[in-house]
C-alpha cells in the first residue's frame, strides 16, 4: 500500500496518505524573524558588511559551524537551511513591499 510506503515520511491517517510539508514540500509553519546580531557580534564574526542584515544571526553560527567542520559540504546542514530560508523570506518581503508602492 501506498500509505504504508509513506507512512515512514508523511504519517497515515486512517489509511489514507497525511499530506506534510516533508512529502509536499509545503509551508514550514509561521515564519519568525530572528534576533538581530549586534554590531559587535557582527565586527567580531568579521562578517562582511554586505552579509550584516537581518539574517546575520544565523550567519555567524554557520560560518563558525563551517570553519569547525573544515568547510566540508555535507556538514552544517541545518544551518545552512535556517540561514537560506531566511535570506527567501526577507527577499519575500522585498517583493511584498514592491507589490504594494505599485
Amino acid at each position: 500500500r501506498v500509505c504504508m510506503w509513506l507512512g515512514l515520511l508523511a504519517g497515515c491517517v486512517r489509511g489514507q496518505e497525511q499530506r506534510q510539508s516533508v512529502v509536499m514540500g509545503g509551508d514550514h509553519g509561521e515564519w519568525h524573524t530572528p534576533k538581530q546580531a549586534s554590531q559587535e557580534d557582527m565586527a567580531a564574526a568579521k562578517l562582511p558588511v554586505a552579509n550584516r542584515d537581518s539574517c546575520a544571526a544565523l550567519l555567524i553560527p554557520l560560518n563558525k559551524c563551517r570553519y569547525d567542520a573544515f568547510f566540508s559540504p555535507f556538514a552544517c546542514g541545518h544551518e545552512r537551511h535556517e540561514y537560506e530560508k531566511c535570506q527567501y523570506m526577507e527577499y519575500l518581503k522585498r517583493v511584498e513591499m514592491m507589490k504594494d508602492r505599485s
